[in-house]
């Protein structure tokens, strides 16, 4: 007979916080209990994640409880199976997508492992679950339901439920679920979030403990019993001396102490940082020496450094020193955030390094921007645009799949450097799933952003594949396909110009390919990198369905003349009968 489960999430190795910092991590006291009561099995399944360290600053405290459908063989499997895949998989998503991406993602893979599993035999059909979590992370609490298990946050005295019952409405059948993982194909998952105070506490319950207890009488529990296993067993105890005729589980956290306001990630420590000095070639910070300044925009600096107790050579970003406000430290600090948790290849490497000052390192590579080519004289032919591109989407594919949109990409962000590796640079404006970044640069620059964004809307995934197809278009006609956009300029969007118009010898699939890319409206262009990328790997052996626009002269210049015709001789009648007329 299964009662109920505690699942800890092991630490990450190397990813324990200093002592210094243990004082300001998030520390929470959990207490669970779990009943059978009169039912003829334990239908509910309890069970919490506790990581520390940089995982539980980056994904948080996770804690689930679940309720399997009343009446159901399978039931009990059904919970078991939802929770711990829940607490395992949703620390394996990737730190840059949100909360409510990474459970969505996880349960939907469980409500199709289930709804698979009730279509294999008659035994498991209807093998359903309730499920209501709630993930503890920095300063905020996020929920996430399905069904009619509950949680409830305890106030200074009040008690308020996060969650509606996804029952029927009808009184004879309130008790019957109208959404549960495992029911349909279509999973609908609520989600609500809120900011969290030291001395909060949380409670799951099934609906054993809340229907018997209702809300006055959890309250009475934690007014109570302060601590949190007491204030679990009694819910569960209580319920069944009340005359429970279901399973009663509970699930009680108490937020003992908050990190402090800051970032989500250790970086944030970097805001107690001053800026560097303007630096000039031969200079020397924190052991590295400045050989020379590779870039410098309205806010950051870029220089080639040299470690000196290795001679490697480095990438060091900072701000300007007149740019020392907190909106530009903090999105260079979320941008080295961010960098760190892209893979190494097709991206510059963040090196670790002690410092002193507010600034970043990544790994220095020989070679050129395909902007640098383009300047020098570099004249692209078809099959070298296909292999950057190929190359290009399968980074861009790999953020994607991180939930990061880039939002800058260009020729200027794009390396190649001398053994032929293509990576892609600049985090700078970059946006993610896990939060809304603020910007150093404006996000973007005018020539490759897609039509939508000049009316306001957000940046996409959609937006990243129209610049690609744009950096493409320049690298083979030198051109834009809707000419040159300047800064704070609301340009009209007409048709793209084909690229035969500037370079003839353009294979009719690659300009199908390129224009399909560079299209007026998002709903015309390729979906991911990944069709994008399939569409210039299959070329001219299987060419996209759809034709390229030709002029009506060059595809029927007979045509074209007879019309031509026909329109002035309709001009000349129309004349005639004018000048009649007077």
């Amino acid at each position: 007979m299964h009662t109920l489960n505690a699942i800890t999430q092991p630490a990450v190795a190397g990813s324990v916080s200093p002592p210094a910092r243990a004082a300001s991590a998030l520390r929470v006291s959990l207490g669970h209990a779990s009943a059978q009561g009169p039912r003829p099995r334990n239908e509910d399944f309890v069970g919490a994640a506790t990581p520390e360290g940089e995982e539980l600053e980056a994904k948080g405290m996770l804690l689930a409880v679940a309720d399997g459908v009343g009446g159901h063989a399978h039931g009990r499997e059904a919970a078991e199976q939802t929770v711990r895949s829940l607490l395992a998989d949703y620390f394996s998503t990737p730190q840059t997508w949100s909360v409510d991406k990474s459970v969505d993602t996880v349960l939907g893979a469980v409500n199709r492992w289930l709804l698979g599993q009730s279509a294999k035999a008659r035994e498991y059909a209807g093998m359903a679950t309730t499920l209501t979590a709630v993930v503890l992370r920095g300063r905020r609490y996020h929920v996430a339901h399905v069904g009619d298990s509950r949680a409830y946050r305890w106030r200074a005295g009040e008690l308020l439920r996060l969650t509606e019952d996804h029952t029927w409405a009808h009184p004879e059948f309130d008790n019957v679920l109208r959404r549960a993982i495992g029911l349909e194909a279509r999973l609908l998952v609520d989600h609500d979030d809120g900011e969290l105070a030291a001395g909060d506490r949380f409670v799951l319950a099934t609906d054993g403990v809340w229907t018997t207890l209702g809300d006055a009488g959890i309250a009475a529990v934690l007014q109570a019993q302060p601590d949190a296993q007491r204030a679990a067993d009694a819910l569960a105890q209580g319920a069944l001396r009340r005359g429970a005729t279901d399973n009663a589980t509970a699930l009680v956290a108490n937020v003992d102490a908050l990190p402090a306001d800051n970032l989500r990630d250790r970086l944030a420590d970097s805001h107690r940082l001053p800026l560097p000095p303007r630096l000039k070639p031969g200079q020397a910070i924190d052991g590295l020496r400045v050989e020379e300044v590779l870039h410098e925009s309205r806010v950051t600096l870029l220089y080639r450094v040299t470690r000196l107790s290795s001679g490697e050579a480095l990438v060091l970003k900072t701000l300007r020193p007149e740019a020392d406000d907190d909106e530009a430290v903090s999105a260079l600090v979320r941008e080295e955030w961010l960098a760190r948790r892209v893979p190494g290849k097709g991206f510059p490497r963040v090196c670790d390094h002690a410092r002193a000052h507010l600034y970043y390192l990544m790994s220095w590579h020989e070679g050129e921007t395909l902007k640098a080519s383009l300047a020098r004289g570099h004249r692209y032919e078809a099959h070298e645009l296909v292999g950057i591109g190929r190359a290009l989407l399968r980074r861009l594919a790999v953020l994607h799949r991180l939930g990061i949109v880039h939002r800058d990409i260009k020729p200027d962000n794009v390396h190649i450097d001398r053994s032929g590796e293509l990576r892609l640079l600049d985090l700078g404006v970059a946006a993610t799933d896990a939060e809304d970044l603020a910007e150093i640069n404006n996000p973007g620059t005018p020539s490759y952003m897609a039509p939508e964004l000049f009316a306001g809307a957000q940046a996409s995934e959609s937006s990243d594949l129209y610049a690609c197809g744009v950096t493409l278009y320049e690298l083979l006609t030198r051109k834009y396909p809707y000419g040159e956009v300047e800064p704070f300029q609301h340009p009209r969007f007409a048709a793209p110009v084909p690229p035969t118009r500037y370079r003839p010898d353009t294979p009719e699939w690659l300009e199908s390919v390129l224009l399909k890319a560079c299209a007026r409206e998002a709903q015309d262009r390729f979906e991911t990198a990944e069709e994008f990328l399939l569409a210039l790997e299959r070329g001219a052996s299987r060419p996209l369905a759809t034709r390229r626009r030709v002029p009506l002269l060059e595809r029927n210049p007979r045509l074209a003349l007879k019309i031509v015709a026909a329109l002035s001789l309709a001009l000349n009648v129309v004349l005639l009968y004018l000048l009649s007329r007077h």
